[in-house]
């Protein structure tokens, strides 16, 4: 009778169980690697797994650490953190903070738009939610921005690492789901790019009907003027012209000259055009900026001069990154290595890179990657059970009588990713929920969209799960953004440096408040990419579709035609001499048995 309850229950008891475990505060890879191996053990001795039920195991951790895909994760966290530690986020903030300062919520913008580069660089919430804090609330509270502006455009835009490419989520997404991480970064573009769009026109929509809660900058604090005192915006707008023309001519040139470099016989994905192009314009503008600096001729201001320069060498390296695995010239590892290596070249070309920097990012660099391994490692233990007890079966059947169909699959998986997104961290919830729903989540959702394949539907879903982790890290009370921003905001009252005006300090209350502006922003985007999908697919390369049935005819028909340009030949006196070529090599076997079956 306990045999019997154990079996139909099992795996909801295994759930119960990793439940507690994690309850108990034991760290989560090991509780999963228990809770695994101590209900395998528990089946088998209930007679419900075969005594032999873990000796595949090894090999599969040992696949774990061949997995090639997983080493872009220690790369890019690599290139994000020699990227901040040198100074990167300083000079953007102030020099983005002078181009769109003299405007009402320029310094809001600023924040945004270097949120999403540090977001594209760092691909950590944590770090750029703290890097942003640090430098750039000071500046905010300085000036009289409202508070609540302040702290959300702040904890909004960390989060933005998340879902821009070249996103550690993406990586992780992509490999648990068993997609291309180059598709993913192409079906993740356009959705990040328009929440991008989003939070700055809400800044704009602010600042035309509430002026007094995002302030222009003071005049005394506009560093980069002219000798004839003008600010130099006329300068940059005309370089903007420049390469907007350079990158719209690489536009119209760019699929003839890719097809024939690379042999293609389909055309250029927009995506891929959009990168390279932004690319070969960025190129162009530090071009221009070096002659510029070197030769004297005056041709930028020196506000135009210095956006360039802090910009443009962190954006072209991003573009060339991101360029080159869309283009297919490199695998996202190979990216990242790329990455890593610009990176280490852009600080020391500041004169920024010692020991305690190489120091800080090798040591961060090997505590994440040690960090998802083991999780990795441990939830394939809990998922070796799982999968034993037909765990996915189960899982399958909770959702496929599901009011809704495919749509209400989406609304509940999002509302559990969302719940759990508040408690516990992303590369838990990819290696322990993600495996569990991707089966079901590739036998319903192509169904959905007329003519969506089943990539292009799991594109979808995991870019879907990535915004979504996004507005559960924004809210409250749980959201890890909202904690990583009260760790450096002012806990007390103190006086400011530069005006001498004493700043009240930021209380918890008003990050909060900050947050939910930006979660309607993000549940908008969620929404969106849920009713219009071509949002994400739309830039996605379907790959030549091969029949297989037709494949095996032309084989045969080939084969026939090779053994009738020799009528005088004996397919009898032929046998001898196959069955000593399967001996050797099995592929020739099988041609053999073929011919000889035409007899």
């Amino acid at each position: 009778m306990e045999a019997t309850f154990l079996a139909q229950n099992f795996v909801p008891i295994m759930f119960a169980g990793l439940f507690v475990l994690l309850l108990t505060g034991f760290p989560v890879a090991f509780a999963l690697a228990a809770c695994g191996l101590g209900f395998g053990f528990i089946g088998m001795e209930a007679g419900l797994f075969p005594p032999s039920l873990f000796q595949a195991l090894p090999l599969r951790i040992f696949g774990i650490m061949q997995n090639d895909t997983l080493l872009a994760i220690p790369f890019f966290t690599f290139m994000g953190i020699i990227l901040q530690k040198s100074g990167m986020a300083e000079d953007l903030l102030e020099t983005v903070g002078q181009v769109f300062g003299p405007v009402r919520g320029g310094v809001a913008i600023a924040v945004i738009l270097v949120g999403a580069l540090l977001a594209a660089t760092t691909g950590v919430v944590a770090a750029a939610v703290i890097s942003m804090g640090l430098i750039s609330l000071p500046i905010m509270l300085r000036y009289g921005y409202s508070r609540v502006i302040a702290t959300g455009a702040i904890t909004a835009s960390g989060t933005l690492a998340q879902a821009i490419p070249p996103s550690l989520v993406l990586i992780v997404l992509a490999d648990q789901l068993g997609r291309s991480v180059g598709d993913m970064y192409a079906g993740a573009l356009v959705p990040g790019l328009l929440l991008v769009g989003l939070y700055v026109l809400f800044i704009v929509v602010v600042a035309i009907f509430k002026p007094a809660m995002v302030p222009a900058l003071p005049v005394e604090a506009r560093i980069y003027r002219e000798a004839n005192g003008k600010s130099g915006h006329v300068s940059l707008f005309l370089l903007l012209i420049l390469c907007t023309v350079v990158g719209y001519v690489w536009a119209t040139v760019h699929d003839g000259i890719m097809t024939a470099w690379l042999e293609r016989t389909l055309p250029s994905p927009d995506d891929e055009i959009v990168i390279m192009s932004m690319t070969v314009a960025s190129l162009v503008a530090l071009a221009l900026a070096i002659v510029n600096r070197l030769t004297g001729m005056g041709l930028l201001s020196r506000l135009a001069e210095q956006v360039t320069f802090v910009l443009m060498p962190p954006l072209i390296l991003i573009f060339l990154v991101l360029g080159t695995i869309f283009l297919g010239v490199a695998t996202p590892t190979e990216g990242g290595a790329m990455g890593a290596l610009g990176a280490l070249i852009l600080a020391v070309s500041r004169k920024r890179l010692d020991k305690k920097l190489m120091n800080q990012a090798l040591e961060n660099t090997a505590k994440l990657a040690s960090f998802v391994l083991f999780i990795l490692i441990g939830s394939t233990v809990f998922s070796f059970t799982f999968n034993a007890a037909d765990g996915h079966i189960w899982v399958e059947h909770l959702f496929v009588d599901m009011p809704g169909g495919a749509i209400g699959f989406l609304i509940v998986v999002n509302l559990l990713i969302f719940i759990l997104g508040c408690f516990i961290d992303f590369f838990e919830i990819a290696f322990i929920v993600i495996p569990i729903l991707a089966p079901v989540a590739e036998k319903i959702l192509p169904g959905l969209v007329p003519g969506m394949t089943a990539d292009q539907a799991m594109i979808w879903f995991g870019v879907i799960v990535a915004m979504n982790l996004q507005t559960s890290f924004l809210t409250p009370p749980f959201g890890f953004a909202l904690f990583y921003l009260r760790s450096v905001a002012p806990k007390n009252d103190y006086k400011d440096r530069i005006t001498g005006e004493n700043i009240p300090a930021v209380k918890t209350s008003e990050i909060y408040k900050g947050s939910i502006a930006f979660i309607v922003l993000q549940l908008i985007m969620v929404a969106a990419i849920i009713a219009f999908p071509n949002l994400v697919t739309g830039g996605l390369k379907e790959g030549v579709k091969i029949d297989a049935d037709a494949a095996f005819e032309q084989m045969l028909d080939r084969a026939e035609e090779d053994t009738g340009k020799d009528d005088a030949v004996n397919m009898d006196d032929m046998k001898p001499a196959a069955d000593a070529a399967a001996e050797e090599d099995p592929a020739k076997a099988l041609e053999a048995e073929m011919k000889s079956g035409k007899k």
